[in-house]
């Protein structure tokens, strides 16, 4: 089984903390939906053997397209693949896109998932992070969507500057309140050349403060714990049978095909990426030439790739497979490096599986890169 996502390359205004590949001008949207449509059509021998299990919109902002355009690119992956019965297909979408209208149209099309990026229910946080929607869209995009979608994930930030832990908890609260199944949660991170990097550099915005946001990734599990989610990836809850397909099958090694600007693809043999670069990725689609880099990944690379999706998961990192796929060396690698970690109650071996204990899962990232093998 294998995925797809398509990656589409607009928004309508840039979020001050977004380092993804985006253009707030929507000039070239059709020539983009034209170019998406022939490079699904261009890599249809990519997935032999395989089957379509998952179809995802990423970006940018997939939602500001039309129904009728998001259903032309999905007609054209089923006329170029072989798809399961009942696929999972998620659009992500931010709230001021999602009009009753909308949210209507898209339950009508083949779309069965929306991901919503709420990220904060409060005016103050989302002024602060340039988002385009409001308070009130929020809510009211949430209410008219569980009348019309049973799976829908919400994405929430926390450690943002002046949130309090009250705050946050109350954030939570009003998502669960709409009885989402599933939520998506990540710490404000200031990545570089971002506007949000320039504002804190300037004293404009204060700086994230990491303690306080590992304060409130651990709110975020004791209250969801409560809510009977299950937390099956470091940034992701859902409720039984709601985790997403899509992003479980990256963590699990599954082989996805990447279409659009920036995106990236995975065989398990090597990763491939499209330039990041709208007009250049037309210019090439349009010339019947694939605008790919593509990387061959050594024993190492997919080793240290498995440790840190592995660990990141509930799934873990299993021994057994360490040592049948990558050999002893490498299993005696690992159990030595994570020895210090299990001394400190940060990982734990449990049937074999090394897994993030709950103190450790905010450090996990940085824990992975200490059992990573050196070529």
């Amino acid at each position: 089984m294998s995925g797809i996502y398509i990656h589409i390359p607009f928004c309508k205004q840039a979020c001050f903390y977004c380092d993804f590949h985006f253009s707030t001008s929507l000039k070239k949207k059709e020539e983009m939906i034209g170019s998406l449509i022939k490079e699904i059509k261009l890599r249809k021998d990519e997935l032999q053997n395989e089957i379509v299990e998952t179809i995802y919109f990423g970006g940018g902002t997939p939602s500001v397209l039309t129904t009728d355009e998001i259903k032309l690119l999905i007609e054209a992956i089923y006329t170029s693949f072989e798809v399961v019965e009942n696929p999972e297909i998620t659009l992500e979408a931010n709230p001021d896109d999602l009009s009753e209208e909308k949210i209507i149209a898209l339950s009508k099309s083949p779309i069965n998932r929306l991901s919503i990026g709420i990220q904060s229910f409060f005016e103050r946080d989302l002024r602060l992070m340039n988002r385009a929607h409001n308070t009130v869209e929020a809510k009211k995009c949430l209410e008219v969507a569980t009348e019309y979608f049973k799976n829908i994930s919400v994405d929430l930030i926390y450690g943002i500057p002046d949130c309090t832990h009250d705050q946050w908890r109350k954030n939570i609260q009003i998502a669960l309140s709409f009885g989402v199944p599933h939520i998506s949660s990540y710490a404000l991170t200031v990545e570089p050349k971002t506007t949000l990097e320039s504002l804190i550099n300037k004293g404009k915005i204060k700086n994230v403060d990491e303690e306080k946001a590992a304060e409130q990734f651990y709110i975020l599990i004791a209250e969801l714990e409560k809510a009977n989610f299950i937390h099956y990836e470091l940034s992701n809850f859902g409720k039984d049978g709601f985790f997403s397909k899509n992003n479980s099958a990256y963590w699990l090694g599954k082989t996805y095909l990447g279409i659009g600007p920036s995106a990236h693809s995975f065989d398990g043999k090597q990763r491939s990426w499209n330039v990041r670069n709208n007009t250049k990725y037309i210019k090439s689609i349009q010339k019947n030439t694939l605008p790919i880099e593509r990387e061959i990944l050594s024993k190492i690379d997919i080793y240290n790739e498995y440790v840190m999706t592995g660990l990141r998961t509930i799934w873990g990192v299993s021994l057994q497979k360490i040592s049948a796929d990558f050999g002893s060396i490498f299993l005696e690698y690992i159990e030595n490096q994570s020895k210090k970690y299990i001394q400190d109650q940060l990982l734990s071996i449990e049937n074999g599986v090394l897994k993030a204990t709950k103190k450790g899962k905010f450090l996990v990232d940085g824990i992975a890169s200490d059992l990573f093998m050196i070529s």
